[in-house]
């Protein structure tokens, strides 16, 4: 299901809730006419303080926060979740797609409704996990083919959310894990999940991967334009990000680089090559270690090297970001920071090699929006 789609779920959503919580206000008034609680014996103070405290809790406590379409339960995000188990071990057969299966507390504390409304509700992790896996739901705190199903996999009742990768057959690709509650942690068990079940991993969710790795470094280059900075540093493989900023009143290409794929030496000397490169700055101990070595740093003049202090870099404003998807079909798509590097990189030069970091739902939503 596209973008589009869950949009116009998630107004009809709001809608019927708001229809709901109009109902509840008229059932509460109906009975008396509106005037009666304009006189005056809803004037005095007392009465004021508690229509503050009633609409408080009108507000905090009646309000749902938003909720899946599907369910009507944060906890569970907009995944278009099955229930029925032994019918998605079947569909698993037939497509070799493995399960995703989310044994989760419904209703459920703060922790498992951030977790529902924060990881299972990202665009790309959404359709990676419809469209890669077959995404099924069991409640942890319910009875009949849950229980059940909570008995068979050992699972404690009442807890937090835990995500499970099982193959047609109904046995855990990987090992059971407890605690993965983040947007990292769900990308890399299912790369994981994925790489292990010999399915392919597609490149936008590889860019996620790339995002989250604990390898990444990061440099800034003076240039007399962060716009061709972005675009220039963006395209080299093992940039995973790239931001227009600002250091002591200098326009600033920061970069952020994977260093088991490319060296920083690569990246000074091709903002040589642009003639886009008048200073560079390096975090302390890499600048002193390289001053102990000789006269120069990633082939870059050390005399125009300098300290990176976070101190003294800002960031360039919104319309200064990525500014070559500015006016083209790519800039109405919500894109992950690999995603919008790599597509500002590209979009005026090679736009099919720019399409190839959008997944396919983002390729549909470019193609409907071009026509």
């Amino acid at each position: 299901m596209d973008t589009k789609s869950e949009l116009l779920r998630y107004a009809m959503s709001d809608f019927h809730r708001v229809s709901r919580t109009r109902r509840c206000e008229r059932s509460f008034s109906g009975s008396l006419p509106w005037s009666f609680f304009r006189g005056p014996f809803f004037r005095g103070s007392f009465f004021r303080v508690l229509s503050v405290l009633l609409s408080t809790y009108l507000l905090f406590g009646l309000v749902p926060a938003p909720v899946s379409a599907e369910t009507g339960d944060p906890e569970v995000g907009i995944v278009q979740w099955k229930r029925d188990f032994d019918a998605a071990l079947l569909e698993s057969k037939k497509t070799r797609k493995p399960l995703f299966v989310l044994f989760q507390e419904v209703p459920g504390c703060h922790g498992c409704k951030k977790f529902g409304q924060t990881v299972l509700v990202d665009p790309l992790i959404v359709e990676a996990i419809e469209t890669l896996f077959i995404p099924v739901l069991v409640y942890n705190n319910r009875g009949g083919k849950d229980a059940e199903l909570l008995k068979r996999y050992r699972e404690p009742s009442w807890n937090f959310q835990v995500v499970r990768f099982l193959d047609a057959s109904g046995k855990d690709i990987l090992p059971r894990k407890d605690k993965v509650w983040t947007k990292k942690g769900i990308v890399l068990r299912m790369i994981k999940a994925l790489e292990q079940s010999e399915r392919t991993v597609p490149s936008y969710l590889r860019g996620m991967q790339a995002e989250y790795t604990s390898k990444l470094e990061t440099l800034a280059i003076a240039m007399y334009c962060y716009w061709t900075g972005e675009r220039v540093l963006g395209a080299l493989p093992g940039v995973v990000k790239t931001e227009a900023g600002w250091i002591d009143g200098r326009e600033v290409t920061r970069v952020w680089y994977d260093a088991d794929l490319i060296q920083p030496e690569t990246i000074v000397e091709r903002a040589m090559h642009a003639r886009s490169a008048d200073t560079l700055f390096v975090h302390n101990d890499v600048l002193l270690a390289a001053k102990k070595g000789g006269k120069q740093i990633y082939g870059f003049p050390l005399s125009k090297a300098g300290v990176l202090r976070e101190s003294r870099y800002s960031v360039a404003k919104a319309s200064d970001q990525k500014r070559q998807l500015l006016g083209t079909a790519f800039q109405s798509l919500t894109l992950s920071p690999y995603q919008s590097t790599k597509v500002n990189a590209f979009v005026r030069e090679n736009i099919d090699r720019a399409r190839g970091f959008l997944s396919p739902r983002q390729r549909t939503m470019l193609d409907r929006s071009i026509r």
